[in-house]
């Protein structure tokens, strides 16, 4: 497994550094969309960046990838039909990595946007870096694909180990989990997951990762074929819902005006 840590970038994003024990000068970013906080901790940590992976095209993910190539001859990794063009090394579900010793799996999971990919490294303790699709408590908007593409996401997602930890591009736990609590006012885990990252946040610290099993309990778009779920989705848009598409498009709706 990779050696994660958390790269702060703009006001509400992370960018990735994995390592491993085996090579630990050796470091691999996801979504860099900034350089220059890349650069500092490279240079402040001493360490030698090794390869760029990207999730999908959005600037605040891609910005920072020309600046960091062009102080390191380094493959950039990314979806194959992504728009952004400083992907060296294109990828599509299906594919395999191998990066610093250790397997990364690629699925596409067009949602968010049409070229929106993640990795999964199986071994040891799962590792899943999932950009805008999953988020602790949340999944990203539908800007480019459809209400039936993000519950295949989240179908897979679930298929993981419950084990798995999630590492998402965003902090936006603490809102993702006031608008679960409002669909699920009376689900415990929600509210206990909630005050463990007030409690983060007020001490400077990210609440990623999450992981799959605690998603399944907390995240709305994780849980859209349990009953409490889908009536609060129905009396969201005043309909019966007839199908777990229907309720994640009520949800994501909701969401969007929340």
């Amino acid at each position: 497994m990779f050696i994660v840590t958390a790269i702060p970038a703009f006001n509400d994003n992370y960018i990735w550094a994995l390592s491993t024990h085996a090579q630990p000068d050796a470091v691999i970013v996801v979504d860099p969309g900034d350089a220059a906080p890349v650069l500092e901790w490279l240079q402040r940590e001493q360490r030698s960046l090794h390869a760029i992976l990207i999730t999908h095209h959005h600037n605040d993910h891609t910005g920072g990838v020309a600046e960091l190539s062009a102080h390191a001859d380094i493959p950039v990794y990314g979806p194959h039909n992504s728009p952004f063009k400083g992907i060296t090394h294109p990828l599509a579900a299906g594919d395999t990595l191998e990066l610093l010793g250790q397997q990364l799996n690629i699925q596409a999971v067009p949602a968010h946007t049409r070229d929106h990919i993640s990795y999964f490294q199986p071994a040891g303790t799962a590792q899943l870096f999932c950009g805008d699709t999953l988020f602790l408590a949340g999944c990203g908007r539908l800007f480019e694909g459809s209400a039936k593409e993000m519950l295949s996401a989240m179908q897979y997602f679930s298929s993981l180990p419950d084990t798995t930890e999630v590492y998402c591009t965003h902090e936006y736990s603490l809102a993702n989990l006031a608008f679960a609590a409002s669909v699920e006012p009376e689900n415990t885990d929600i509210r206990r997951v909630h005050q463990h990252c007030h409690e983060l946040r007020s001490q400077g610290l990210p609440t990623l990762p999450s992981t799959i099993a605690q998603e399944k309990l907390i995240n709305p778009f994780m849980r859209t074929q349990v009953n409490t779920v889908v009536l609060a989705a129905e009396h969201f848009c005043g309909a019966a819902l007839r199908s777990e598409v229907e309720v994640l498009a009520a949800l994501r709706e909701w969401k969007n005006q929340f």
